[in-house]
């Protein structure tokens, strides 16, 4: 496999990270392994509950990604009419902006569907965990 392949392919497993609930351990911390699976848990019975964990995000990367090509051609165009081709200006442009918006999305962590999220918290509750935030 081509090194460049490589390295996009350890992009984009590297964005597909999944988000957790944080557990509040109490003064004397906690079994992690006993909360990692009450986690675990909770997720399943939110996807069968219909609930899906990252739902739209892909879409929401096209989409971002395509706004992001459209900005980078109209700069370019403009850039390019002052250069003398804003044929070429705005190519570039629609190319440099679709690459900057899909690198920066590879970078930034999904959030968990709110559906999903608010699920997976109301099962923990139930258990009595107390979640302090999402990472």
């Amino acid at each position: 496999m081509p090194r460049p392949l490589l390295l996009v392919s350890a992009l984009l497993l590297g964005g597909c990270a999944s988000n957790q609930p944080v557990i509040y351990a109490g003064p004397n911390g906690g079994d992690r392994s006993v909360s990692d699976a009450a986690i675990a848990e909770c997720g399943r019975l939110a996807a069968a509950a219909g609930a899906s964990q990252y739902g739209g995000q892909a879409s929401d990367v096209a989409k971002d990604t395509v706004k992001g090509a459209a900005t980078g051609a109209a700069a370019g165009a403009i850039g390019g009419a002052i250069a003398g081709n804003v044929a070429q200006g705005a190519g570039i442009g629609a190319a440099t902006g679709a690459a900057v918006n899909l690198v920066q999305k590879l970078f930034v962590p999904a959030a968990p569907n709110p559906a999903y999220r608010a699920y997976v918290e109301r099962c923990l509750a139930d258990k009595g965990y107390q979640i302090v935030g999402w990472q």
